[in-house]
């Protein structure tokens, strides 16, 4: 699915426009669509009360095309406007046409009228803002929005559906940063693409559903628009073919740099996620001390043993892991390392000044990149296809940010990072984005809290290595692997909820989530009815 900034989404209008779609005809058709959307929302109609807040701008124009379609539909509809709207507008004449009932906030100042049109409203329209929000909310608007919230808060079960048109009011569409008096949507109906801060917290969470909408975009932009989330389809058609044929070397040699004594755990669970993920063969370097402790838990691996200088691996292992590497297709460093000189000489040789027949691609997670953000100008001295796995604070290390400003643009800074260092960013955590330096960026659907322990991060980056070691591009094969990591996870709080998932249990999960991928091209979902069909087949 297609995402927008609002920058992207005024060209897409403008081109609308120049193709023959003004924006009188992009409203009607929006309108429409909301209308449909509330009506399927609350499955009856027919003598149900629907409020629509209404905005000065376009927003607001769409909620009043919406107000007279769900009146046409025979709902007990009501306006409230936040501004007068002109005499002369074609959809405000329209709603007076049909003695739609009208509130508006000049009228009264003291809510009395607002607070009994929600008391009694069954579903409340927000078409207030937008996507035009640029300053902090407050006066007349902020007191609508506070109004709706205690409404909510009131009515328990009976709160009303609250079906927000295009964005939450108070939801910044590029950011998904929240207003403090926005209000939390049931549903959210994206007009035409939906807006990249619908999937960047805290937005994600005041969203509700999300359904995206057709009003009329030229679909040639649409599809051009460089950001998108990650969506089954997309996976399935990218994971590798498992010919009958096939040995151990046709899905990947995948050479894993990982561990210490304090990390025992790390280099077993990025070799069982690469494994899992449908590697081949896959190497664990690592300190020659630690080899029995993570062969006892991953015997399929083959291991090679690293000099080491109290637990950790030395600086001169990089002559044995150069040496090693061109045998291999990926080479994954990181999980577990440490952050001590030795650590830190081998990231630096393996990765600043790589030889020529190193592998075709590398992923960097955890303490690599902790080793990466101690070197000034690290990117201008990385010559190798990369995978960068940072959580939120090593990108801000990584990027001289604070994890403050890493959060609050999740998509933009990842993906001006990934311009600038020139490789693949991988920036992890809710909604988790993979960027590309030619300004894509890919964002994951998903939000498990679940994966907030330790050692989930280790799987996911030998996931990503085992499909690269599988032929899969390295953009490929993050955004596939943060995909297959997430639904696995989902699966596993399936079966024993969101709370107490270690990060081996996701090891098993994986290939099931990979079949299931497989096996959803063969089900077709039940199609979507068109409620202004089912309108008119009951006249």
């Amino acid at each position: 699915m297609k995402l927008a900034t609002v920058e992207q989404m005024q060209a897409l209008e403008r081109a609308a426009e120049a193709a023959g779609r003004p924006p009188s005809a992009l409203m009607e058709e929006a309108g429409l669509a909301v209308a449909q959307e509330a009506w399927m929302a609350m499955g009856v109609i027919a003598d149900r009360a629907v409020l629509v807040l209404v905005g000065p701008g376009n927003n607001g124009g769409d909620g009043l095309v919406a107000a007279r379609h769900l009146s046409d539909f025979g709902a007990k509809v009501s306006v409230y406007l936040l501004k007068s709207r002109p005499e002369d507008d074609p959809n405000y004449r329209q709603v007076l046409e049909r003695d739609i009932p009208i509130g508006q906030i000049e009228d009264d100042p003291d809510l009395v009228g607002l607070r009994e049109a929600l008391e009694g409203a069954e579903c409340v329209v927000d078409a207030l803002l937008g996507t035009g929000r640029a300053r902090p909310i407050e006066g007349p608007l902020a007191a609508m929005l506070d109004a709706l919230r205690e409404r909510q808060a009131q009515g328990g079960r009976n709160a009303p559906l609250v079906v927000a048109v295009d964005l939450p009011t108070g939801v910044d569409a590029d950011t998904g940063a929240a207003d403090r008096h926005a209000v939390r949507a049931d549903l959210t109906v994206a007009l035409g693409v939906a807006k990249a801060g619908l999937y960047q917290l805290p937005g994600a969470d005041l969203c509700g559903t999300v359904q995206v909408v057709d009003i009329g975009l030229p679909p040639q932009d649409v599809r051009w628009l460089p950001y998108e989330t990650i969506e089954n389809a997309w996976v399935r058609e990218r994971l590798p073919d498992r010919p009958k044929g096939a040995n151990k070397g046709t899905f990947g040699r995948i050479l894993v740099c990982s561990g210490s004594s304090r990390y025992v755990g790390a280099p077993r669970l990025a070799a069982a996620g690469a494994y899992r993920a449908g590697g081949g063969l896959v190497t664990i370097a690592c300190p020659a001390t630690i080899v029995s402790a993570v062969a006892a838990g991953l015997t399929e691996a083959t291991y090679l043993p690293l000099p080491e200088d109290d637990g950790v691996i030395a600086g001169e292992a990089a002559t044995v892991v150069r040496r090693e590497a061109a045998a291999y297709d990926v080479l994954l460093v990181g999980p577990g390392l440490g952050q001590g000189a030795g650590p830190s000489r081998l990231v630096r040789e393996l990765l600043l000044s790589p030889p020529p027949d190193d592998p075709r691609a590398v992923v960097a997670d955890a303490d690599a990149l902790n080793a990466l953000a101690r070197e000034p100008r690290w990117w201008e001295k990385f010559d190798l296809p990369c995978v960068l796995t940072p959580h939120p604070g090593e990108l801000a290390r990584l990027a001289g940010l604070s994890v403050a400003e890493v959060q609050a643009d999740r998509v933009g800074v990842a993906v001006r990072c990934s311009r600038l260092w020139e490789q693949v960013v991988v920036l992890k955590g809710a909604y988790t984005v993979v960027a590309t330096p030619d300004g894509r960026a890919a964002v994951s659907p998903f939000a498990n809290p679940a994966l907030a322990s330790a050692g989930t991060g280790d799987v996911l980056a030998g996931v990503i290595a085992g499909l690269i070691g599988q032929g899969l591009e390295p953009f490929e094969a993050a955004a596939c692997g943060v995909y297959l990591h997430a639904k696995a996870a989902e699966e596993v709080c399936a079966e024993q909820g969101d709370a107490g998932m270690l990060a081996s249990d996701l090891l098993g999960a994986l290939p099931r989530a990979i079949q299931s991928i497989r096996d959803a091209a063969s089900r077709k979902a039940a199609p979507r009815i068109d409620p202004l069909e089912m309108f008119l087949r009951q006249q």
